[in-house]
């Protein structure tokens, strides 16, 4: 009874260390005044871009839309659920990160991750539109990767979807390659 006494006593207290957070300003030390403070730190810091943490990938569909329709490419959209799926890392590693891939998606699509992170929060504007996504593609489960082409509706500004072909999870770019270029080419 002792032993897991103490075990839930250092339970808690190691929890408790790691959930306290760190401070900017060490508590020995005085705050900067105004009069001391770089000009630097004075402008409104950035608010940090949402982006996808793979190269090449866009994550707004209007960026996607405006580069496909200039370079006539259709677009690659990637719905995945970066930070959670297994089956969506797999397919990173073994087929988004190769060079043959890389090389292939130059010169035929333009990439689009549609991401469902669980872990972190991505900004609003990208949950609407993936989500919209979602629901005008019918997706059901995680990677599934569209070949697509998009419209824009002049007065209403809304898409129009039309989905050239799906694939999900291949394990090497050779598969993956066969199966999405029957819908590119």
């Amino acid at each position: 009874m002792k032993t897991i006494y103490l075990f839930i006593s250092l339970s808690v207290i190691a929890l408790q260390a790691c959930s306290q957070s760190p401070t900017n300003t060490p508590s020995n030390t005085t705050p900067k005044t105004p009069a001391t403070t770089p000009a630097a730190t004075t402008e409104k810091p950035k608010k940090p871009v949402y982006a996808s943490a793979k190269e090449g990938w866009l994550v707004d569909v209007d960026e996607a839309y405006a580069i496909s329709t200039k370079e006539k490419k259709p677009i690659l959209a990637n719905f995945t659920g970066s930070d959670w799926c297994g089956w969506c890392k797999k397919l990173d590693a073994d087929v988004f990160t190769k060079p043959a891939f890389k090389e292939w998606a130059k010169e035929n699509v333009v990439l689009l991750e549609l991401d469902f992170p669980r872990r972190f929060q991505i900004p609003q504007k990208n949950q609407q539109q993936n989500a919209a996504m979602q629901n005008a593609l019918g997706i059901r489960g995680y990677p599934t990767i569209w070949i697509l082409n998009l419209t824009k509706d002049a007065t209403s500004g809304q898409y129009k979807v039309n989905g050239l072909g799906k694939t999900g999870y291949a394990p090497t770019v050779e598969q993956f390659l066969s199966s999405v270029n029957q819908f590119v080419n």
